[in-house]
């Protein structure tokens, strides 16, 4: 079953990858689960099937945290921030025993994030994941987050983009 994103007007138009199963190596499959099955579904259940007990986690906005409790508590926090969150898978990389890739987050802004108020928009920010497995499980993973971008999306009037005059 290929996963076709919805489109909303607030995000670049960028089609997510083939996620047919049957196309993917496992490990590939395994961070379709992750984020199309697990994150965007904030279904919990899927975790111990994803990672080692021990596992450590660099999330995108931020947060190093180490197991289970740790990380189910930051996926139920994010997605009852944001509503209707949702990952889009825009490229996969694998190579031995890592899968990295360019994802963007999104969803509907309903509480405090970085100190702002709910807007009550659809906000979003890109993402660059390292998975790094060990057998079937991941062991550790890593996500460089577009911080800047996301606060200026929270929050458009204090934005400031940057400019590269020189007069």
């Amino acid at each position: 079953m290929t996963h076709r994103q919805k489109y909303h007007p607030e995000l670049p138009r960028e089609e997510e990858i083939d996620l047919t199963p049957s196309r993917l190596s496992a490990q590939k499959n395994v961070v379709r689960v992750f984020y199309k099955d697990m994150w965007d579904k904030a279904d919990l259940s899927l975790v111990p099937t994803i990672f080692h007990p021990d596992f450590t986690f660099r999330g995108s906005l931020g947060p190093v945290l180490v197991g289970h409790r740790q990380f189910g508590n930051y996926v139920s926090w994010l997605t009852e921030t944001l509503e209707d969150y949702t990952s889009d898978i825009l490229e996969l990389v694998e190579e031995g025993n890592r899968v990295s890739g360019k994802l963007r987050f999104h969803g509907i802004h309903r509480r405090t994030l970085f100190g702002e108020p709910p807007t009550d928009r659809r906000v979003w920010w890109y993402g660059a994941p390292i998975f790094t497995f060990d057998g079937p499980l991941v062991r550790d993973l890593w996500v460089l987050g577009d911080i800047h971008g996301l606060r200026s999306r929270l929050a458009p009037a204090e934005g400031s983009a940057l400019s590269f005059d020189r007069g």
